[in-house]
């Protein structure tokens, strides 16, 4: 084979043979490549046997928390729409989709047997009113013949007590005038003691009663227009289960009414999150469904946790009038929020928690370690504040952890070196 491989190498043409030494050199170059990488790497790695770290510069600045947001959009407004009475159904002026202004009647129930008893009101308020305009004037004559006729009998018993003082006449006949003026005395009073103000006890009655009636086809009338069903608001007919004919139940929902004019979005929140949110911030909320982004402001933050759900609430009222937008279409955002002015931190993995104490490991000049107890301070999803026992400028581990004591040498991972 050898014989036969060196006569086909004798047989071929100078450039042939050149470009046969090249590509061997060029695969030998590329293998002792990988070879010689991968050495250099395990020596990263290994070194000597020092554990290999990643480490962190810490400096001052400020600490930011990163708060997510989702939740489903909402409308301004979804009014479930009911009858106020059982009755029937005679009129349905509206479908489904239909826009609706404020005040627009959108259902009529059948007011027939009320019309009727609306004007059977009416006609005894009236009746009740010609009765108490008769008994106003039936009193008031009366009232002047009982009064001329008490003055009559007033002044016929004067001169008659005048006749029996001077003898004129007798004691049984002044008896007799006497009583003839105390019948005329009562019989007026009794009109006069019925008068309250302009009129008598017996016409106030009867105005009273017209005065009902008339009460009585209001209440009717009100009734009347609350079977007229109408628009509380602008908006769009998001529900329909009413047709002409149909009995519909008081307080059975047969509409509803949707109104998209300002849309929100509602997210629930932890614990943590809510603490920091205040109302009045700016955010840029994503709608995937449309792929487009809206911008908004937090308007509401609730003051305490929902018992059953066990989260706050929190509202995002967005700045657009777009039609495309509907409600429940799941959206997101995201807040950076300042926690901490000019402060130290190091990422979550540097804190080690043994027995109740957090420490780390602080990167020494001479290439060593030094684990040191700290006290932690706010905490976000990436960093924790150190408030004592680390010093602006010094270096922490942030790796490796495990394999490390005070005194231990270290390789730096200069990847990653912060």
């Amino acid at each position: 084979m050898r014989h036969d491989f060196q006569n086909d190498f004798r047989q071929m043409s100078r450039r042939q043979k050149i470009l046969a030494v090249l590509t061997v050199m060029i695969f030998l170059g590329v293998a002792l490549y990988f070879y010689f990488g991968n050495a250099r790497n395990t020596e990263k790695r290994v070194r000597h046997g020092k554990p290999l770290v990643k480490v962190q510069q810490v400096v001052r600045q400020d600490m930011m928390r990163r708060v997510v947001l989702s939740g489903q959009t909402v409308a301004d407004a979804n009014v479930a729409l009911a009858p106020k009475y059982t009755g029937r159904v005679a009129e349905v002026c509206v479908n489904l989709g239909d826009v609706v202004t404020a005040g627009q009647v959108l259902m009529v129930q059948d007011t027939g047997d009320l019309d009727i008893s609306i004007n059977q009101n009416d006609a005894a308020a009236n009746a009740a009113a010609a009765d108490a305009r008769e008994a106003a004037v039936t009193y008031d004559a009366n009232y002047i013949k009982a009064k001329n006729a008490y003055e009559l009998e007033k002044g016929k018993y004067e001169r008659n007590q005048y006749l029996f003082s001077i003898g004129a006449i007798s004691q049984n006949t002044l008896d007799s005038v006497e009583q003839e003026y105390m019948a005329s005395k009562a019989a007026f009073e009794v009109l006069a003691n019925q008068a309250d103000g302009d009129s008598a006890a017996s016409v106030q009655s009867k105005q009273y009663t017209a005065e009902k009636q008339r009460y009585a086809a209001a209440a009717l009338r009100r009734q009347r227009e609350d079977m007229i069903l109408r628009a509380p608001r602008d908006g769009v007919i998001g529900y329909r289960n009413a047709e002409v004919g149909a009995i519909v139940t008081a307080g059975t929902k047969v509409l509803s009414l949707v109104d998209n004019s300002h849309l929100n979005v509602d997210c629930a929140l932890s614990e943590s999150d809510a603490a920091i949110l205040k109302t009045g911030m700016e955010v840029r909320v994503t709608i995937d469904a449309l792929g487009a982004d809206y911008t908004g402001r937090i308007v509401y933050v609730s003051p305490a946790m929902d018992d059953s759900a066990k989260t706050y609430q929190a509202r995002i009222e967005l700045d657009t009038t777009s039609d495309d937008i509907k409600a429940g279409l799941f959206a997101h955002t995201a807040i950076d929020i300042l926690q901490r002015h000019d402060t130290l931190f190091v990422p979550k993995e540097a804190v080690i928690s043994r027995n109740g104490h957090q420490t780390l490991f602080v990167l020494k000049a001479d290439g060593t370690v030094e684990e040191r107890e700290v006290k932690i301070g706010l905490i976000n999803d990436e960093s924790q504040e150190i408030i004592a026992g680390l010093e602006d400028g010094e270096t922490v581990v942030i790796s490796n952890q495990d394999k490390l004591q005070t005194g231990t040498a270290v390789d730096v991972d200069d990847s990653v070196e912060g």
